[in-house]
């Protein structure tokens, strides 16, 4: 069953220096019941502006929104339902925590708003604290707490009204690391749970990859792709979306003969086995995907060598470039060592930066 669904919609803004600017164009998008859903993109994309009018904080310029089915926004039948009648739960990225309140009462607030009886009010507080383990802070002031106690206070508040869709706009930025790792999983126990849908807005690759079932990734107000974390990471549909979703190296190359080379080197023809060849531009690699060994591939120097916490990486010659290689801990190699490289998955991509490797 499709919890939500966009139809063909548009938001425009009018500004006094640009006129007027789309924020978010021709959008269609579904959503299932149950389904954690993230949006992916830089900066100024559009997210946040798709999570507005999902929630009914921003108006539609053009197309429909609807929640379970029920129509909540169409701008050609000037039809809208305001936020608190779309059985939706909140969390900023701002925890929005009011401090003059003590947990409990930051998390019953919109109950008593609602004018529940106390009692329900009292039952439902307490399990949506203990759902978010803050049941022992519950009469604890917010300036007491950490972020990350705090983020559940707003965490417990979206869940104690039961809704039916989750909406969270970039809602761990503000963590430190440890923190934002341990509130996803906090947050994916949650909707097992209360089986909720989750629409999650981000630019933090990992968090998307991490928590979705399905992703999207846009740019300028438009959808480039929609997959499953695996689908988008594996198949970018553009050197945009490759880019954006982990490391890359991206090497130019040329077609010369039947084969395509690194720019500057036309001794070691790269693999390739597209359909055309003659319109590849760019070599993507992941770091990770690069093996050094020291028998057979494409034969390289050392030219840098940085030791991580978690790999060493190393930067190999390749042509007029350099292509970074994330390689274990036990496989020592030292400045100036020469050696040969195999590239696992490589992708090339058109002029256009369309992926030729795996274009249907």
């Amino acid at each position: 069953m499709n919890q939500i669904e966009l139809i063909n919609v548009r938001k425009d803004y009018t500004t006094k220096t640009l006129g007027t600017v789309t924020a978010v164009n021709n959008f269609n998008l579904t959503i299932k019941k149950g389904e954690c859903f993230s949006f992916l993109g830089p900066s100024g994309c559009g997210k946040t502006t798709t999570l507005r009018m999902l929630a009914g904080f921003e108006d539609l310029s053009e197309g429909e929104i609807r929640l379970e089915g029920k129509v909540v926004s169409n701008k050609a039948k000037n039809l809208y339902v305001p936020p608190e009648h779309r059985n939706l739960g909140m969390v900023f990225q701002a925890f929005a925590v009011w401090p003059h309140l003590n947990v409990f009462d930051n998390v019953a607030f919109p109950l008593q708003v609602q004018k529940r009886p106390k009692a329900e009010i009292e039952e439902r507080v307490n399990l949506a604290l203990k759902q978010t383990n803050l049941l022992d802070q519950a009469k604890v002031f917010p300036s007491d707490l950490s972020g990350g106690e705090q983020q559940r206070i707003a965490l417990a508040r979206s869940i104690v009204v039961n809704p039916g869709i989750l909406l969270l706009d970039e809602p761990l930025s503000n963590l430190d690391p440890k923190l934002r790792e341990s509130m996803r999983f906090e947050i994916k126990r949650l909707q097992k749970e209360y089986n909720f849908t989750i629409v999650f807005v981000t630019h933090d690759q990992s968090e998307a990859l991490a928590l979705s079932d399905r992703l999207l990734v846009m740019n300028k107000g438009e959808i480039i792709q929609i997959g499953t974390p695996q689908e988008l990471y594996n198949k970018p549909v553009s050197l945009f979306v490759h880019n954006f979703l982990g490391e890359s190296n991206f090497t130019k190359v040329e077609y010369r003969d039947g084969k395509v080379y690194a720019d500057g080197d036309t001794t070691q023809p790269l693999p390739c086995d597209i359909k055309h060849m003659d319109k590849a531009v760019k070599l993507a690699t992941r770091p990770s995907e690069i093996e050094i060994n020291h028998e057979s591939g494409i034969k390289t120097k050392i030219t840098k060598r940085i030791i991580l916490s978690e790999y060493t990486e190393y930067y190999v010659s390749l042509g007029t470039q350099e292509l970074k290689i994330q390689a274990p801990h036990h496989q020592v190699l030292a400045v100036g060592d020469e050696c040969y490289i195999r590239l696992v998955n490589p992708v090339y991509y058109d002029a256009e930066e369309r992926n030729l490797t795996h274009a249907e």
